[in-house]
């Protein structure tokens, strides 16, 4: 058979040749048109058209290999063709090293820029705060810096970002920052910012007991302490817990929060000295911190290290027990008097210690000597030649030398019998009423004295004796004054007992160190309390000398009435709650009398009334005897009281005192009990024989007796 090739001319053959290679390579390359349309072509029969769906006829030709390939739509492209009259083959290449170089023909790219995060920025600036907060512990500063940095909303994450740095420090940060929690609240950061603060961390627990092994627990104490420092709600850790997982460990913190801290009994003491307390420093610490460095500078002789330690105390209101016990230490070692007398001498002159509080050091001093001479016999002569020595090398004020003024201020004449027996009488009710916590009891006795012209003398004793206590006793005497006002205390009285504590606080503060801010918040109290008027406090201030520590309370009172929720904050500012319940001291006495009437042990009955621990009130063990003697008609109970007397279990004032109690309910028990008017009389004539009453309690056995008859 002939071939085809034999119809071409020898330069035909050729060019069709070439063109047979053009294609092959073209069609071989990965980005050819042709190979990428070439896996979508139909074969069809060749009688038959090619389909043209999906595919322009206009657009479509067929190449010399007979296939089909789409050509651009404004021409100038396709296999074989040279393209538009301005394409180039391949990329250009831009020289740097041409003459001709411009570098404005480099390509270009567009690099994507961040944008500033504003919350970002607030976590970097709170930052910065915290840290100089924890180097300068300046409290106004870091409130001061936060207010200036704005950005309000983004509050809670500072909360976050405070706790979080402090979790991973000493206790000492810790501490620290709870304080500073509870300053900023409600002034800087409100309590709704708070709760979220809180529950982002708790939210963050897992992620951060990967850092820090005991973050549960440490969190954990940061909730209890801001739920007793009043800034978060306790319903806070309701809410918290049924938002978070139970599997997560916020939901852990939480319950540690609760069953270890919270729950706990004297939880809110326990809490807040957890970290040390670095705000709540006792008198006893102070004391043995004083004793350890006047020792250590006995035997080392540097009186600028030990004037460095003194002054690191931080308590220069307290400096007068440095003055005594370093005099104390100079009569126990005589060879040390030289080295004391040197060390107050230059802390003197270096303005440490102040002229009135070395005054007040030797004045506390003098006025301790006969005790102190039960351990050194020579105390008052050696006290004696110390005086005039710190008095001639110019440390000490020659007016130590005169007679000191009456210890209270309150009255003129100390010989007064009656003043002085009021004292021991209101001291005693008191003590009775922190016990028993019996409002309406102490309200009669107190009627009983018939001494109303002292009534500010017993403001003062109520208010003194309850700031050396626990906050149970502050809390019982802020709601006792408000009781005595609406009963028996004039404005006047509560006015004048106010100005006799500020006169005298200065000597409260000598065993008491925080004694101005107590007694503001008692002048608070009494005003949210509407037993003070806030123009009351400036009646107040203008009987007190100007810039008198007095003075300065009166300030700090004004100042936290100012405060933004003071009503609320103050009216819990001891934990607004009075401790033991006097219905559960009554439920008590009432079981071990019911269990002693069904045929208990008299012995056995006298020592549970001993454990409850309350001698002034066993007047109601006495009250409800008797009663329980009248409703079940059996005078076995007078056994009981009679073992109680003889055993000084219940005495003769607390006796006179239950029966009186009887005596005055006698109306409303005859409600009961028909015959209450005759068992009365009864009883309190067999307890006149036996002994157990007064005798001025004749005179009540007697109206009980005329009421029987008519």
């Amino acid at each position: 058979m002939a071939s085809n090739e034999g119809f071409l001319t020898n330069e035909q053959r050729e060019k069709l040749k070439i063109a047979t290679q053009n294609a092959e390579t073209l069609s071989s390359s990965p980005k050819s048109p042709t190979s990428l349309l070439s896996e979508h072509l139909i074969k069809v029969p060749a009688s038959s058209k090619a389909p043209t769906a999906g595919i322009a006829v206009r657009h479509v030709r067929r190449t010399h290999s007979g296939k089909l390939v789409r050509v651009k739509k404004d021409g100038a492209g396709g296999k074989g063709t040279w393209g538009k009259l301005l394409d180039t083959d391949g990329d250009s290449h831009i020289d740097r090293n041409d003459p001709n170089y411009d570098s404005g023909e480099e390509p270009y790219q567009l690099v994507g820029s961040r944008i500033s995060d504003p919350l970002d920025e607030y976590k970097k600036a709170v930052v910065s705060i915290i840290e100089e907060y924890f180097s300068n512990d300046d409290v106004e500063l870091a409130a001061s810096d936060l207010r200036e940095l704005g950005s309000n909303e983004y509050h809670p994450y500072f909360i976050k970002r405070l706790v979080s740095m402090a979790m991973d420090r000493h206790d000492k940060e810790k501490e620290m920052a709870s304080v500073l929690l509870s300053a900023l609240y409600a002034d800087v950061i409100s309590s709704t910012q708070i709760s979220q603060g809180f529950f982002i961390l708790l939210e963050s627990a897992d992620d951060l007991a990967v850092d820090i092994l005991d973050a549960v627990d440490v969190l954990a104490l940061f909730i209890a302490r801001a739920v007793v420092d009043d800034i978060l709600p306790p319903a806070f850790l309701t809410s918290a817990k049924k938002s978070l997982p139970e599997s997560s460990k916020g939901h852990q913190v939480i319950q540690t929060a609760e069953k270890s801290y919270l729950s706990a009994p004297h939880h809110a003491e326990l809490v807040e000295r957890r970290w040390g307390g670095s705000t709540h420093i006792t008198v006893e610490e102070v004391k043995k911190k004083i004793a350890d460095l006047l020792r250590e500078y006995v035997e080392s002789g540097d009186a600028f290290e030990a004037c460095r330690c003194i002054r690191e105390l931080g308590v220069s209101f307290f400096h007068h027990e440095v003055v005594k016990r370093a005099l104390i230490l100079a009569m126990e070692i005589r060879t040390s008097e030289p080295l004391i007398l040197k060390l107050l001498k230059e802390a003197a002159e270096e303005g440490l210690i102040s002229s009135s509080q070395m005054l007040k050091g030797f004045a506390r001093l003098a006025e301790g000597l006969d005790d102190l001479a039960l351990d050194i016999p020579s105390a008052k002569t050696l006290f004696e030649s110390l005086v005039p020595k710190a008095i001639s090398q110019g440390w000490l004020d020659a007016s130590i030398l005169k007679p000191a003024a009456g210890e209270d201020g309150e009255v003129h004449n100390e010989d007064d019998e009656k003043v002085k027996r009021f004292k021991e009488e209101a001291v005693t009710i008191i003590h009775e009423y922190f016990l028993s916590d019996d409002i309406p009891e102490l309200i009669r006795s107190l009627v009983d004295l018939g001494m109303p012209e002292f009534n500010p003398i017993f403001l003062k004793k109520l208010i003194t004796l309850a700031m050396d206590r626990k906050n149970r006793e502050k809390e019982m005497a802020s709601v006792l004054l408000s009781s005595l006002h609406i009963e028996i205390f004039s404005t006047e009285d509560i006015v004048n007992g106010f100005v006799m504590l500020l006169e005298s606080a200065e000597d409260t503060a000598l065993d008491i160190l925080d004694a101005s801010n107590e007694l503001a918040l008692f002048l608070a109290r009494a005003v949210i309390d509407d037993v003070l008027a806030p123009l009351n406090l400036e009646e107040i201030g203008s009987k007190l000398a100007p810039n008198c520590s007095g003075s300065e309370t009166v300030h700090v009172a004004r100042s936290l009435i100012a405060a933004r929720h003071a009503g609320e904050r103050i009216l819990r500012c001891w934990g607004g709650g009075t401790g033991w319940a006097v219905e559960d001291a009554k439920d008590k006495i009432m079981k071990l009398l019911e269990e002693y009437e069904s045929g208990g042990v008299v012995s056995e009955a006298c020592q549970c009334i001993r454990d409850l621990g309350m001698p002034f009130f066993n007047h109601e063990v006495v009250k409800k005897a008797l009663v329980m003697a009248m409703e079940k008609k059996n005078d076995r109970m007078l056994d009981l009281l009679h073992e109680c007397f003889c055993e000084g279990l219940i005495t003769i004032n607390q006796m006179t005192k239950g029966f009186g109690r009887i005596k005055d309910g006698l109306d409303d028990l005859a409600l009961d009990i028909p015959n209450a008017h005759q068992k009365f009389t009864f009883y309190a004539d067999y307890a006149l024989n036996k002994g157990w009453l007064l005798p001025s309690f004749d005179s009540f056995s007697s109206a009980a007796t005329l009421q029987t008859v008519d």
